[in-house]
């Protein structure tokens, strides 16, 4: 199992590692409750029945986890195939799944709209935001510059901090990225975005320069904390759910920051375009870089004015 989670964190994404490995120690004591001690039993041990123990004690949470949960656990009977540690008999593992696994329904996207708009508008007003050092200053134009990118473009958010400043063209409005799957894609940025990140970025000159790096292969977004010292170091996704945090509980208190992440940007992104678009379909799935169009549907229901109108035009008071 340890062999598999290793091979997982070195293929995939920090989250979806986490992920992997919180699913494993969930199969590993699903397996001593049914009295196969994984620390103990050899491999040879471990049969495709326990997939269908794992998806009975998985009940208690939402398909959506359950369904995850039990792909990790498939991952790793192919692991044990590919590596000839064990034959799984793999058509019977997936059989089990697609019997035992529940499969989660269509879920509409949910975050608060307005309150996304008043953190954008916060966050815009940050530049004249009053600080006591130059620090503050420039932590607060990276806010700003960064806020505003999740809202202008749609990029996950550790797409937006595994930005480095060659993938940004000034010039044609846009930014080559690795996204989700490894996948090759470009963003279009907004003016705004653009304003914001170029005047980040000239404040941060001096520190840019006295890195000793290449200013191309320095990060959009950079730490700007103590630890950081004058090094220039790309933000982690941790350090960017943080910042969106804050200044939404700046913007609109303690609790409205619990309903708000980066990804919350996003969906309002993909309902933005659809609002601004007409409902173009096509449009808002290129640019979101949704694969599937089905994902996209999902959020035409929330952008639908004409529905809207219509409603309120026979209900109006």
């Amino acid at each position: 199992m340890a062999r598999y989670l290793d091979s997982v964190s070195l293929a995939r994404s920090e989250n979806t590692a986490v992920t992997y490995r919180k699913a494993l120690e969930a199969f590993a004591g699903t397996l001593a409750d049914h009295g196969l001690d994984p620390d103990k039993a050899a491999i040879g041990e471990l049969q495709e029945d326990s997939v269908g123990w794992f998806a009975a004690a998985q009940k208690d949470l939402s398909p959506a986890t359950e369904r995850l949960r039990l792909t990790a656990v498939a991952g790793f009977f192919e692991y044990l195939a590919a590596e000839k540690l064990a034959e799984p008999n793999l058509p019977r593992v997936r059989l089990l799944i697609r019997q035992r696994g529940r499969r989660p329904g269509p879920r509409l996207p949910q975050f608060p709209r307005e309150a996304i708009e008043q953190t954008v508008e916060f966050a815009e007003q940050l530049s004249a935001y009053p600080t006591e050092t130059d620090e503050d200053h420039l932590r607060n134009l990276r806010d700003r510059a960064f806020i505003i990118t999740l809202a202008d473009t749609g990029l996950r958010v550790h797409e937006a901090c595994n930005l480095a400043r060659r993938d940004l063209d000034f010039n044609e409005g846009r930014a080559i990225i690795i996204g989700k799957g490894n996948r090759q894609a470009v963003v279009r940025f907004s003016q705004r975005a653009l304003r914001a990140v170029r005047e980040y970025l000239n404040t941060r000159s001096q520190l840019d320069g006295a890195s000793g790096k290449q200013l191309s292969t320095l990060p959009i977004f950079a730490r700007h904390d103590r630890g950081s010292g004058k090094k220039v170091q790309k933000m982690t996704p941790s350090t960017g759910r943080n910042i969106v945090s804050q200044r939404v509980r700046q913007t609109l208190g303690d609790d409205a920051a619990r309903t708000i992440t980066p990804h919350s940007f996003r969906h309002y992104f993909v309902t933005t375009v659809l609002r601004g678009s007409g409902g173009n379909l096509k449009l808002a799935q290129e640019l979101a870089r949704h694969r599937n169009i089905q994902v996209t549907q999902r959020y035409a229901h929330l952008s639908d004015d004409e529905l809207d109108r219509g409603y309120h035009e026979i209900f109006a008071e």
